[in-house]
């Protein structure tokens, strides 16, 4: 049976453009839908606001995999430039470098208050929390109870609106894997002397205190848009302004049936294709499959964190160089500031001007979400001011970008959830493939959202699942050989379909 495309691909964030591109290098037979009707590039999109670009949070262009580094060259080989990355800590009305500098925080922080930290270290060695479940429980045994409490606990409970002993330590382990107090003071002393740091009790690199980057001169956003225009060229179609609603599988055919609304006019468009790649989240992708995935109820369980960025165009009084500030003051609501002339200066068109990103993270449907714009940006200049970063009197304009489901929630149940609706879709839905953060529920970077496309490419060309796209993560090492290095890193038994209960 004839189909309107081999691949329909549901998402135009970096997973599902990446496989876009990889596929439309061997068929053009792909189609793209997206929900926005202006921007590719999901979250990693470049928002435009009277000539002032911003990202939907600040996106780093660093990756341990060379396939994802030499794909972004690849597709905007001309536009990258290096830049150095500069962050604080602000907490109690003072600054900390990150990655900290220790004569620095033994100043903010005090020789009494210093050396109790050491003290609580020293207690969570000697005491470890054998099998921690909990985010609270894995940083205890990491950096001790008290610079758990300083540094952790207000600003990851500002991320994620619930309480550290909640959220799965697989998000810590994921998160700021290799860090510990020994390597974070090995780190700050180098950086207090002059000399780089940025490396685990092993040796290697700690992702969290990379200290450059690369970066496209315009944002996040030239790099899928150049990719969208790319797959065009080669014949894929990109359906802007296209809601995913549902779809059917017909199993004797092998067939999917996939409905989108068009978002202008509030019509139904059907399609038909021999594969799905879905980056939706995963709780609205499994409602909407008929027949129905026995694993449903699990997918309803699934929880998200949304956020939203009000972006202040500020006369460039108080500059500083940081691309982006961690605000761990419970006084402000405030969670991190993003200093987008930092990141690249051809993001502001005007001399003398500066954009600064505030991001509130909450849930849909609550309070800050519901709020008028007028009254977030009124909080945010109150609070800009407070935090000794800009002054509320010159703030010439602003504007604010909601972002649904940013961040996928690693409570305590959401591994059982995902391992039965993995399952589950895998034994009777074989041409159904799951990539990227939302699409996978895994709080996964740039670069891994993209190499859970690429490896899914290269099942489907092959005809097999040659590769199990599940490893990878922010634990995963990529290799440094082709294609071959990949066999080896990311290669697994094949998974033998199981009945879930």
């Amino acid at each position: 049976m004839k189909t309107d495309a081999e691949v329909f691909i549901i998402g135009a964030g970096p997973a599902g453009l990446t496989a876009a591109y990889q596929l439309t290098k061997e068929t053009p037979s792909v189609i793209v839908a997206e929900k926005d009707p202006q921007y590719v590039g999901g979250i990693s999109r470049t928002v435009n606001y009277k000539g002032y670009l911003f990202d939907i949070g600040g996106h780093r262009f660093f990756s341990k995999s060379k396939e994802v580094v030499d794909l972004w060259k690849e597709i905007l080989p001309q536009d990258f430039i290096t830049r150095p990355r500069l962050s604080r800590i602000y907490y109690g009305g003072k600054f900390y470098s990150y990655p900290l500098k220790a004569f620095e925080a033994l100043r903010n922080l005090g020789l009494v208050e210093s050396a109790l930290c050491v003290a609580s270290y020293t207690w969570a060695r000697a005491f470890p929390i054998h099998e921690p479940k909990t985010f609270h429980e894995w940083v205890r045994n990491q950096f001790g109870e008290r610079l758990f409490r300083i540094f952790f606990k207000t600003y990851t409970e500002k991320v994620w609106g619930m309480s550290c002993d909640e959220i799965s330590a697989d998000w810590a382990a994921q998160r700021i894997k290799g860090l510990s107090l020994v390597s974070a003071v090995k780190n700050a002393l180098a950086n207090s002397l002059g000399r780089k740091g940025a490396k685990d009790d092993n040796g290697e690199v700690i992702k969290t205190l990379i200290d450059s980057f690369q970066y496209p001169r315009k944002g996040p956003g030239m790099m899928w848009e150049a990719a969208a225009r790319k797959v065009e060229e080669r014949g894929g179609t990109i359906l802007m302004g296209r809601e995913y609603r549902s779809m059917s599988w017909d199993a004797d055919r092998g067939i999917w049936t996939i409905t989108v609304r068009n978002v202008q006019t509030g019509e139904d468009e059907i399609f038909t294709a021999r594969h799905v790649i879905s980056t939706a989240p995963v709780r609205e992708l499994v409602d909407s499959i008929r027949p129905s995935p026995i694993s449903r109820l699990h997918a309803r369980e699934l929880k998200y964190r949304d956020f939203l960025t009000v972006a202040l165009i500020v006369k460039n009084t108080r500059s500083f160089p940081d691309n982006w500030i961690y605000i761990h003051d419970p006084s402000v609501k405030v969670g991190r500031v993003q200093n987008f002339a930092s990141w690249s200066p051809e993001l502001i068109p005007e001399e003398g001007m500066s954009c600064l990103g505030l991001e509130y993270f909450c849930f849909e449907g609550d309070g800050l979400w519901d709020a008028p714009d007028a009254d977030l940006v009124e909080l945010a200049k109150e609070e800009i001011e407070k935090v000794g970063l800009a002054r509320a009197a010159d703030v010439m304009d602003a504007a604010v970008v909601r972002q649904p489901k940013a961040y996928p929630v690693y409570d305590d149940a959401y591994r059982e959830h995902m391992t039965a609706i993995r399952l589950d879709l895998e034994m009777h839905y074989p041409t159904l493939h799951l990539i990227g953060r939302n699409g996978m529920h895994k709080y996964n970077n740039q670069d891994h959202a993209m190499m859970t496309a690429m490896l899914t490419v290269k099942n489907i060309l092959a005809g097999e699942k040659i590769y199990d796209v599940w490893n990878v993560n922010e634990d995963a090492e990529y290799h440094e050989e082709g294609d071959a290095g990949a066999i080896e890193a990311l290669k697994s038994e094949r998974l033998v379909p199981r009945k879930v209960a």
